[in-house]
């Protein structure tokens, strides 16, 4: 007895995709990396009369900008990194690092010293 297919449920958070491939998230951030790429690789191609050069690095932004979009740091305790951040997307802690350094946070430790005796 053959059954049909069967959904494996997973957690969506409301994501809808496109071409199968890019979540909303990772579609805008590919596309506006891609943009970047392209601002920067244009007049430089130009200059040289070279537009392969334009369009690789409009890729290569765009693919950095999927993978931030799309992947997770990996859970292990071998780096510091991934024992305190596993499990999340990279473009969270990115923006989490951003936030943090324009509020110019301080964190604060306490050290206490040990009085010698003489």
């Amino acid at each position: 007895m053959a059954g049909g297919p069967y959904n494996i449920p997973r957690r969506t958070k409301g994501e809808s995709r496109f071409f199968n491939v890019f979540s909303t998230k990772a579609l805008i951030e590919t596309i506006a990396l891609g943009l970047i790429g392209l601002l920067i690789f244009y007049p430089i191609g130009a200059l040289i009369h070279n537009k392969v050069i334009t369009f690789i690095f409009t890729v290569l932004f765009g693919a950095i900008g999927f993978c931030i979009a799309s992947f997770k740091i990996p859970d292990s305790n071998n780096f510091e990194l991934t024992r305190k951040a596993g499990g999340e997307y990279i473009d969270q802690i990115i923006l989490r690092y951003i936030k943090f350094k324009r509020r110019k946070n301080k964190i604060y430790t306490y050290i206490t010293e040990e009085k010698k005796d003489e």
